[in-house]
């Protein structure tokens, strides 16, 4: 290598065969005056190895492009399909015939139905056929091509929504259930897993032995029937349901397809897709919430007419624990029931009970007053004063609350006079454990025939009308409502 002074800035190097090392060695460079010293190179100007450097990197870099050629062209299904070509806000065939579009529908799971809001949530797969010819591609082995929901925002898709529906989603777990099936020919199929809850008007006048008779309404939204004509893929076997529906207090009866047409004043007239299902109750919960308590209480009520009508805390006690019991079943029914201007049936069943116990009480009272009437009747017959009664009747009905001595009638609760009633006081006295005695002896064998003789005769016969005319009402209630 020659001096420093020989390297001017027109002599001309010449370069190793790899131009990575030139890269390597140009790190490795020093300055000597205006020119460039570089291990494992000859004697160049500054300018003319700097040049040579940048023409082999930018080469490199052109290489690296190729190699990453995603970045320089579209997608792929966007030049197959020709997404760009087409103004896919339009439908197919615009100013045309209106357009087919077939829906059928698998039903998944009805999840709930609410009678206070009048409503029922389901779970459903909407399946949309439909041809445009815009997106038809060639294809030699005719095979379809599926996407997710990325590309449903560039094309062309049917606007079908729910009619009375209060709150729908498509599912996005772990992905938007969305799909859509694309062929050569350009038909496609659009699916959608969708969960709507929407109004069922409910008729309640035979609730809880009703069946009732719900839709799900399927319309286009934008599209009336000139440009879009919505039909079910394949007639009636377009709906079908999982083997394994099953609801906690309805039976499902069945599952029918149908389809009309809607009137819109402003818009015309739009296809109407129906999804009909009959829901038929199951009345075993209540019968044992509403109906059997129901009886009980009105059995026990009758229990009153056997007990003796002197019995007053008993009887009274009795009849107003039947009431009550009758109030609160009829407003537990009446909390979980929407509020209706109409009679239910459970109502009527409820209602005529509690006229049966309040009844109940009624007699009890009316064979109290015309006891009493009869007693101040027989008091007058023999002309004496009210006053104070026999000491032994007083006995007896402090023990019991009623007479039970045979000997113990009305004639004995005689009243006497302020001086006899003295003097029967003074006699009794030492008379007490032996009247005890006596009455203790009478109630062995004479508690059937003491009952039948110190009854009203309004008991008697409640005793038979109250459980015949019950019978007849439930004969009737049941024959007509199952």
């Amino acid at each position: 290598m020659g001096s420093v002074s020989d390297l001017t800035e027109e002599s001309v190097g010449v370069a190793t065969a790899n131009p990575l090392h030139q890269a390597e060695g140009f790190v490795q460079r020093y300055k000597i005056g205006k020119c460039l010293i570089v291990p494992n190179t000859i004697r160049c100007s500054r300018d003319t190895y700097v040049k040579h450097i940048m023409e082999q990197c930018h080469k490199r870099e052109i290489s690296m492009r190729k190699l990453d050629s995603t970045k320089l062209r579209p997608l792929k299904y966007e030049q197959i399909l020709r997404i760009e070509e087409h103004d896919f806000a339009m439908r197919p065939g615009f100013g045309g015939s209106p357009i087919p579009v077939g829906i059928d529908v698998q039903i998944e799971s009805i999840d709930s139905i609410s009678e206070v809001d009048m409503d029922f949530t389901m779970t459903l797969y909407l399946r949309h056929y439909w041809k445009d010819e815009r997106l038809s591609f060639p294809s030699t082995k005719n095979r379809s091509m599926t996407f997710d929901g990325r590309l449903i925002k560039k094309i062309w898709v049917p606007d079908v929504f729910f009619v009375h529906s209060k709150r729908s989603f498509i599912h996005d777990t772990t992905m938007e259930n969305v799909m859509l099936r694309v062929y050569p020919d350009g038909n496609v199929l659009f699916s959608l897993r969708i969960t709507v809850s929407a109004m069922c008007f409910m008729d309640f006048s035979r609730f809880p032995l009703d069946t009732q008779n719900c839709s799900l309404e399927l319309e286009s939204y934008a599209y009336n029937e000139d440009d879009l004509m919505l039909y079910w893929k394949h007639g009636n076997e377009s709906l079908s349901t999982d083997e394994h529906i099953s609801l906690s207090q309805f039976f499902i009866e069945e599952f029918s397809a149908s389809s009309g047409l809607a009137f819109y004043s402003s818009t015309g007239w739009y296809n109407r897709l129906f999804i009909n299902f009959a829901l038929r109750r199951h009345i075993f919960f209540f019968v044992l919430q509403s109906y059997f308590p129901a009886m009980l209480m009105v059995m026990l009520s009758w229990v009153s007419f056997w007990i003796d009508r002197r019995a007053v805390p008993a009887r009274v006690s009795l009849g107003i624990t039947t009431v009550l019991t009758m109030s609160t079943i009829i407003t537990g029914v009446s909390a979980s029931m929407p509020q209706v201007s109409y009679i239910k049936a459970v109502d009527i069943y409820l209602w005529i009970s509690f006229v049966f116990v309040f009844l109940s009480v009624i007699e009890y009272a009316a064979v109290n007053y015309l006891t009493t009437v009869e007693e101040r009747k027989q008091l007058k017959k023999r002309g004496k004063v009210p006053g104070v009664y026999n000491l032994d009747a007083v006995q007896a009905m402090a023990f019991d609350g009623c007479y039970h001595d045979t000997d113990l009638d009305l004639a004995d609760l005689s009243v006497h006079s302020e001086e006899s009633s003295s003097r029967g006081r003074a006699a009794s006295i030492p008379n007490v454990d032996t009247t005890r005695v006596k009455r203790k002896r009478s109630l062995k064998g004479n508690v059937g025939r003491i009952i039948l003789q110190n009854n009203h005769v309004i008991d008697t016969y409640s005793r038979i009308i109250f459980p015949i005319v019950y019978i007849i009402f439930n004969f009737f209630y049941w024959g007509l409502y199952i």
